[in-house]
């Protein structure tokens, strides 16, 4: 299991464009998410980018571990927010409890359909018993690529929410809007709040 070669290369080549298009303000659910957790919670987030939402965590008091799987990110991520940003693809994430949280912002898309699951468990595995995870993904009927060349796994609402259930998670909130990719298509997408069990 492995990041998609074409999409690694996407985000190596644009990252300054990128990050200057799309790392500007942070997420618009990432307050409301950290409102869920306890002061000082310890948050990986994956695909971290250019580190803005990584930057906010910080600023609220939160102990961000932030991540993605392409250098030129973590680059721009140390070089922006001075952020201790560290390289590491998605199947690479082997911590045991180690996290209250995980948040996963347009980053999980790229996921190639057939390896999700073995994702969400290795995610689950690093929550502590009540920890949180946030993730949204454009929605579709089937894995493809956008027209930047970026591999998608577009799935279906109910196919994802199952695919989480599998893992262990508890699906806490869910909720369709419209979102606009840097391919400058208008999709419909899909935003989960999840939790695994307590205890």
């Amino acid at each position: 299991m492995s990041a998609d070669p074409a999409t690694i290369a996407f985000y190596e080549r644009n990252a300054p464009r990128y990050t200057a298009s799309f790392g500007q303000a942070p997420s618009r659910h990432l307050d409301r998410f950290l409102d869920l957790l306890a002061p000082g919670a310890r948050i990986l987030e994956l695909g971290c980018g250019a580190g803005r939402d990584a930057a906010r965590m910080i600023e609220r008091g939160f102990d961000a571990d932030p991540t993605d799987g392409t250098p030129a990110m973590i680059r721009k991520a140390r070089e922006r927010h001075d952020l201790p940003a560290r390289e590491m693809q998605f199947h690479q994430l082997d911590a045991v409890s180690t996290y209250d949280a995980v948040w996963a912002h347009a980053c999980l898309i790229h996921v190639a359909r057939a390896e999700l699951p073995a994702v969400l468990a290795r995610m689950h595995r690093a929550l502590r018993p009540g920890g949180w995870h946030f993730a949204n993904f454009k929605l579709g009927d089937g894995e493809g690529r956008d027209p930047l060349g970026r591999l998608h796994n577009f799935p279906a609402p109910e196919w994802l929410e199952e695919a989480y259930r599998q893992a262990g998670f508890l699906v806490e909130e869910a909720e369709t809007y419209r979102g606009e990719g840097a391919d400058g298509v208008l999709r419909d997408w899909y935003a989960l709040t999840l939790r695994k069990r307590a205890g």
